[in-house]
């Protein structure tokens, strides 16, 4: 007994001050983290100090104070809509009318301080709808945010000079012209990739593809961007998928077998972040090479390559055909409570290989 006291006495008594020490670390873990880590906390971490190449090449603390917001309380037992569908079977949102409240959205994307990226490919005599693509983008796509327009053309000399917002800028990028026009409409996926790997990764968040031959006629906005999103296809929204324009020969890679398939994506509109924007398109591109060397063209170029990826890859967000609607021929049926994206009438058969 003696000797065991005698070794107690020998031990330094630290262990007086671990309560101390303790309760110091405690209160500088509720002081730090009531700062950086509460919801309510208007410090926020911003990926870039700010806009542009110079600020994207920096990273610091942006402070952004929220604002208080007075919306209607979201009802668990009243959905937003009974017409239609709303969620995917993997959890995707589908974008109708009344789905969802763009206030905020618009707060929620002000916060990530995010620049969209909006691809155009006005080749040929398809530079004569970029005035009214823009005119009407500047109207209703993507207000209140950043924006950089890249028109896609072989006639820079014809671009024509439309007054932008603030924080929004034209990008002109020249590049050489197809002989046909399926040939124009494959190559976007190779240029697209192209350029996400040279530009688009440093100087936008979002990137949405889109046709020129197109005009935006309501809002379309920050509730369309997600990681991976595509378009339901107008003419196909209430189809089978059996029925579905699928590429259904076994030789191509855009391959889908009539038991498979989720929707019909329309290839005029789709988008994400840029490196799942890259990772689609380089893929798409890779599979029309390797149909190109097995003398091969899928039946609908591009768009059926795109739907084979979206059916391997599901996109995290959908869209509805208010989306990507042609009124001339479809009309105004009463469920699309809103037409956002709409084709403007043009005579194919002039307008291509010109």
């Amino acid at each position: 007994m003696a000797e065991l006291l005698r070794t107690q006495a020998r031990k330094p008594k630290c262990y007086l001050l671990r309560p101390v020490t303790f309760l110091l670390i405690m209160l500088v873990l509720v002081f730090f983290g009531a700062g950086f880590l509460s919801p309510r906390s208007p410090v926020l971490w911003s990926r870039r100090a700010g806009a542009g190449e110079a600020g994207r090449e920096s990273v610091g603390l942006q402070v952004v104070k929220l604002s208080r917001m007075v919306y209607p309380q979201p009802k668990v037992l009243t959905p937003s809509r009974k017409d239609v569908l709303v969620l995917t079977p993997w959890l995707a949102p589908i974008i109708w009318e009344a789905t969802f409240n763009t206030d905020i959205l618009n707060e929620q994307f002000r916060l990530q301080n995010a620049t969209i990226g909006i691809t155009v490919f006005a080749i040929k005599k398809y530079v004569v709808f970029l005035k009214l693509f823009l005119e009407t983008a500047e109207q209703h796509f993507m207000v209140g945010h950043r924006v950089n327009y890249y028109v896609f053309t072989d006639r820079p000399a014809d671009v024509p000079h439309v007054p932008l917002g603030e924080g929004r800028q034209m990008v002109v990028l020249e590049v050489p012209a197809s002989a046909r026009w399926q040939d124009v409409s494959m190559s976007r996926m190779e240029m697209i990739s192209s350029f996400c790997e040279q530009r688009f990764l440093r100087e936008v968040d979002f990137l949405v593809c889109a046709d020129v031959d197109m005009k935006f006629r309501d809002h379309v906005g920050v509730e369309i961007l997600s990681q991976l999103f595509g378009t339901l296809h107008p003419g196909y929204y209430r189809a089978s998928r059996e029925a579905f324009p699928y590429e259904r020969r076994p030789q191509s890679q855009a391959h889908i077998p009539r038991d498979q398939g989720d929707f019909y994506y329309m290839g005029a509109f789709f988008g994400g972040s840029v490196s799942e924007v890259y990772r689609l398109t380089k893929a798409c591109h890779q599979a029309i090479v390797a149909d190109r060397a097995n003398g091969i063209e899928a039946v609908w170029h591009d768009e059926s390559h795109l739907n084979r990826y979206l059916l391997d890859h599901k996109p995290t967000k959908v869209l509805s055909p208010e989306y990507m609607w042609d009124e001339k021929l479809l009309g105004w049926p009463a469920i699309m409570r809103k037409l956002r994206y709409v084709a403007v009438p043009k005579n194919h058969r002039e307008i291509r290989n010109r």
